[in-house]
């Protein structure tokens, strides 16, 4: 990232690419389950087949097949059940499947929603300020432990140390590149501790080694968080989307913000680690990006009697808890699950399997949590060695 224009342009879709792990993890443990027929490209074909419904030669032109491909997906789509779906949505996928529900809820037999936005949200406006308090909350819980508050002390205070500095000038470091083992160097910048801290804080896995790294780094040495950050960029710079990431924002949220709002905000957001950056970059892209047409009733509430599940992460940077709240007061049948310490996206949680399959088995909210009681979040790293022993 080489200016604040660049990296409003680039972190979101950094962002944007970090769910394909967990749609590939989704694909293996259906199969795993029983299900090993299902493939992505059905997904491909329900979207496809949209909303309102196409026929054969709409869903072929719209995936770049042949009619009678396309038929033969939508017969094998039936021959699986899929004349009443249960639903599974992960962030932006839970808009869709909340969406599909809408219009289709003869065909939904039920829903699960894991890292919930709730249908009256436009992403975007307190973005910053979600991922703030998700990593106040991540340090807040290293500085409630023994083992990590005696190795780090606080470490928020490496923390604003950290973005002191960065504030001043960036960071010249020299490294081994750790994905090719050759020697770089980076100019560790604001930026680039935002891109680390972002996609640090979206599981607890990732969340482990954070403080370790800002304690590195509020000692002057920057080495551990700039290889952190080459990493994020190289795992995650094939799997971007860019052009769908813009298509989706520009068309279904950023047209719904209030400008007033975000101008109100400006002071707040300067005060958190992405700053305006983020939703700058957006509006600037957004303005030369084609708009596609959106259903009139997007943002509508939504009420609904099918029997939902909703997923939440007490730290999730994207998703706050408060969005899972909100959205389960739309189903009559819902249950919202809370796993505190954990970040963006329940589905690989200890025991959340279980969890999830007992649900869809009865299409009843009414499931047995007690395997979720002894689940944590991985502990905090105080070395690279790991956690403690």
């Amino acid at each position: 990232m080489t200016s604040s224009a660049a990296a409003g342009y680039e972190l979101p879709l950094l962002l944007f690419g970090g769910f394909r792990a967990i749609i590939d993890e989704l694909h293996g443990e259906l199969a795993r389950r029983g299900h090993p027929d299902m493939r992505p490209a059905h997904g491909f074909a329900m979207q496809a087949i949209g909303f309102r419904g196409a026929t054969a030669s709409e869903v072929g032109r719209r995936l770049g097949i042949s009619k009678q491909a396309a038929g033969k997906t939508i017969e094998r789509l039936e021959a699986l059940g899929y004349a009443q779906l249960n639903l599974y949505g992960v962030s932006y996928g839970t808009r869709v499947a909340q969406q599909y529900l809408r219009h289709f809820p003869g065909r939904t037999r039920s829903v699960i929603l894991d890292g919930v936005v709730p249908m009256r949200v436009a992403l975007g406006l307190t973005t910053a300020l979600d991922a703030e308090h998700a990593l106040d909350d991540i340090l807040a819980r290293c500085r409630g432990q023994d083992t990590c508050r005696e190795r780090f002390g606080d470490p928020q205070q490496d923390y604003r140390a950290v973005r002191k500095a960065l504030a001043e000038g960036v960071a010249l470091v020299s490294i081994a590149d750790p994905s090719s083992g050759e020697p770089v160097q980076v100019d560790f910048s604001s930026d680039n501790l935002a891109a680390v801290l972002r996609i640090g804080s979206y599981s607890a896995e990732y969340a482990a080694i954070l403080p370790l790294l800002l304690h590195a780094g509020a000692a002057n040495d920057f080495g551990p968080l700039a290889a952190q950050y080459l990493l994020v960029k190289h795992s995650l710079s094939e799997m971007l989307a860019g052009g769908m990431h813009n298509s989706v924002v520009c068309a279904e949220d950023l047209p719904f913000l209030d400008k007033n709002a975000i101008n109100r905000l400006r002071l707040a957001l300067a005060t958190t680690y992405m700053g305006a950056t983020q939703l700058d970059g957006l509006q600037a892209v957004c303005r030369s990006w084609p708009r596609g047409p959106v259903d009139a009733d997007l943002h509508a509430p939504l009420e609904s009697s099918v029997p939902a599940l909703l997923l939440a992460g007490g730290d999730d940077p994207v998703t706050a808890p408060a969005y899972a709240r909100e959205a389960a007061r739309s189903f009559r049948r819902g249950r919202t699950v809370l796993l505190e310490g954990f970040g963006h996206g329940q589905l690989t949680a200890p025991c959340m399997d279980r969890v999830m399959a007992q649900f869809v088995a009865r299409a009843d909210p009414a499931v047995d949590l007690s395997c979720l009681r002894p689940v944590r979040p991985l502990p905090f790293f105080t070395s690279l060695n790991g956690p403690p022993p």
